[in-house]
């Protein structure tokens, strides 16, 4: 692997983030650790990470959240609508996102992430 900074987008309450985070770790990685709900990205940072994992804002969005479902339940949301949604409500962010590089992953499933450390070795 060579020097790319590794950065993972992280949810300690998830399963999948952790689990993300250990294969990193097995891998004698290290990672920067950002808990997007207590640091959430702004609405630049989620366009650059869109761009990385190659996904719309739509994609980024987790319907099945309550606060998702009070307050965006049945609208389409334009790009801009869901990144403002992100913004105001982080814990809509799917998660993790690993970032590596100019590449991105959500890690659903973790292994997922091997892949994009594979890439970069």
């Amino acid at each position: 692997m060579n020097n790319t900074a590794i950065v993972i987008y992280h949810n300690p309450r998830c399963s999948k983030s952790r689990s993300a985070c250990e294969l990193i770790a097995a891998r004698g990685l290290n990672a920067e650790v950002i808990d997007y709900l207590k640091t959430p990205p702004s609405q630049e940072e989620l366009r650059g990470l869109l761009k990385k994992l190659g996904m719309k804002a739509n994609e980024l969005v987790r319907r099945g959240e309550p606060v998702f479902k009070e307050n965006y339940a049945g609208q389409t949301l334009s790009d801009e609508q869901c990144l403002e949604a992100l913004v105001a409500h982080p814990i809509l962010i799917e998660r993790p996102i690993v970032v590596c590089g100019a590449r991105a992953v959500i890690g659903r499933p973790p292994e997922k992430v091997l892949e994009l450390l594979e890439h970069e070795d």
